[in-house]
């Protein structure tokens, strides 16, 4: 099934002619639950990964600050939400089990293998940023919190599918989780849409985010349930005009509770542009929700800090230069 972002409101470069000369497309990838194989385009799914390639592992240091689970304990724990007690109140061996999903274990020792997050073809991205030979990027992550960001640490492959030769049919798993299990994506599998973006308010020139926010108090105020107060309708561009929410290629940044800084290359000093948005959740109830899951609540696992989004950017200059991430 396709999905199909309702169109905006109102058009609002034609408002603001300013802004048509800051549209960028961005490539809304709409992850919903699923079963995709290792050639498809998919979020949680398996990588198509050379037998003969060593597969990725993260040597740390982790925060040690709560013990790791398993992957066996965060499968389990939500299998008991979906299912233990759909019909009621928990029984107490139910209560004992999710508990027992919590309790940890001690450190490993070992590096901890990175698991599958993303992995994108560009016959099915419009506009993948990828080398000239290659046509597919997938994105690893430790799933475990690091230093200074609190966030997983990623590792960002692009590569030649033609080429992979014997594939990996068991790749290694990671022996350390973080101990919520907010970093295991669910298998996905993807539906892409384009869509056109603007820059958040806080990336307009001071004196344009002001008219924007005038004219959409004066415009929208009343005319959605969603928004209760005046004021919340001065960020009615932000929310609804502007900035896709979800998991995308490409696109704007999503900032709103940090200020923007530039984003910069560490060996060039080029300006990095955003290449994949990894967001806590696939709906937030806005206006950008497709036609075809207003009455969804799938949960695919991934929470990123207080339900924010995980952002990396790569270097326009050469895909060799390292990518940067940044929580938004």
């Amino acid at each position: 099934m396709a999905r199909t972002t309702p169109p905006r409101r109102v058009d609002i470069a034609a408002v603001f002619p300013e802004l048509a000369l800051l549209a960028r497309q961005a490539v809304r990838l709409h992850p919903r639950l699923g079963v995709p194989a290792v050639r498809d385009s998919s979020v949680g799914g398996p990588l198509l990964w050379p037998a003969d390639e060593p597969w990725p592992a993260c040597e740390g240091p982790h925060p040690e600050v709560d013990l790791p689970v398993s992957l066996t304990d965060v499968r389990r724990r939500r299998e008991l939400h979906r299912t233990g007690w759909a019909g009621g109140s928990p029984t107490e061996q139910e209560r004992a089990a999710l508990d027992a999903t919590y309790v940890g274990h001690p450190w490993s020792q070992e590096p901890n293998a990175l698991l599958p997050v993303a992995q994108l073809y560009a016959r099915d991205i419009p506009g993948l940023p990828c080398p000239a030979d290659s046509d597919l990027l997938q994105v690893l992550w430790c799933p475990l919190e690091h230093d200074p960001n609190w966030m997983p640490t990623a590792r960002v492959v692009w590569r030649a599918s033609a080429a992979a030769g014997a594939l990996l049919v068991e790749p290694p798993l990671p022996a350390d989780v973080s101990g919520h299990g907010d970093y295991l994506p669910e298998p996905c599998v993807l539906h892409p849409e384009v869509v056109t973006e603007y820059p958040a308010p806080l990336e307009l020139e001071p004196d344009l985010a002001q008219r924007v926010g005038d004219w959409c108090e004066e415009q929208f105020t009343g005319t959605d349930p969603r928004y209760l107060y005046e004021e919340e309708f001065r960020a009615y561009y932000q929310y609804e005009l502007s900035v896709a929410p979800g998991w995308k290629v490409g696109g704007w940044g999503p900032w709103s509770f940090s200020d923007p800084s530039v984003m910069r290359c560490t060996i060039c000093r080029c300006v990095m542009r955003p290449l994949l948005t990894i967001s806590s959740g696939a709906l937030d109830g806005s206006g950008w929700d497709p036609v075809e899951d207003r009455d969804s609540a799938e949960d695919i696992g991934i929470v990123i800090g207080r339900s924010y989004d995980m952002q990396l950017y790569h270097c326009p200059a050469s895909f060799g230069h390292p990518h940067l991430e940044v929580m938004q």
